[in-house]
């Protein structure tokens, strides 16, 4: 007599319903009822932005603007700015809302001057990423810059937020000034720029090599 499993029966996995919960200027909470892949009916508590436009899907850019100068090394260009939901200050990559009709280049050169003053060129941008998928339907374009910094504009650039303290770290050191900076001050890393750090070093620095083992 054999036994035999009846097959389990899985469910595409998709939203039912959206309920507003709670809404402000900026965000609003939504409960959200799904059906999970095993058939049953849940509930999850959402945050998401009031700002995305309607002609986009994203809702902000994130920002690696490298400055490049004469007899320098190359920098990436960082903002270090008080996030009143952490209660301290944070390092982050420049970064901003899409206003409406704008694509994620556009709006990274002009979040990138309102933040940091420079003028720079967008040289790539990703796809759309999200950013805490299991809070928030909140996503980004991540686009790279670079800043010729021997252009008059870029010598003394002139930010346009007062609150927002920009700081230049060498690419080669990029880990180890931010590593530094976690030492001296009481400070929250952008978990994106510290995945960046730790690609820089995975990039750039061999690891040790096993030694070759003689016959």
């Amino acid at each position: 007599m054999n036994d035999t499993k009846e097959p389990k029966t899985t469910t595409t996995p998709h939203v039912v319903k959206e309920e507003l919960v709670a809404a402000g200027k900026w965000l609003k909470l939504e409960k959200t009822t799904y059906v999970d892949p095993a058939g049953s009916t849940r509930t999850w508590e959402t945050v998401k932005r009031t700002t995305r436009g309607t002609s986009t899907e994203t809702d902000g850019v994130g920002i690696i603007a490298l400055l490049k100068r004469t007899l320098h090394k190359d920098c990436v260009v960082m903002v270090k700015q008080f996030r009143p939901p952490l209660g301290c200050h944070t390092l982050e990559f420049p970064a901003g809302l899409i206003d409406e009709g704008e694509s994620a280049a556009v709006a990274a050169l002009r979040e990138l001057k309102e933040e940091t003053g420079y003028k720079g060129e967008v040289v790539g941008v990703t796809p759309v990423t999200c950013l805490d998928p299991g809070l928030s339907n909140c996503t980004t374009n991540i686009v790279t810059v670079n800043i010729n910094g021997d252009e008059m504009e870029n010598i003394n650039p002139t930010q346009q937020l007062e609150f927002v303290e920009v700081l230049l770290l060498p690419v080669d050191e990029f880990q180890t000034k931010i590593d530094e900076l976690l030492k001296k001050e009481k400070i929250i890393v952008d978990s994106k720029v510290y995945i960046f750090a730790m690609g820089i070093v995975q990039a750039f620095f061999k690891p040790r090599e096993l030694p070759v083992l003689k016959q």
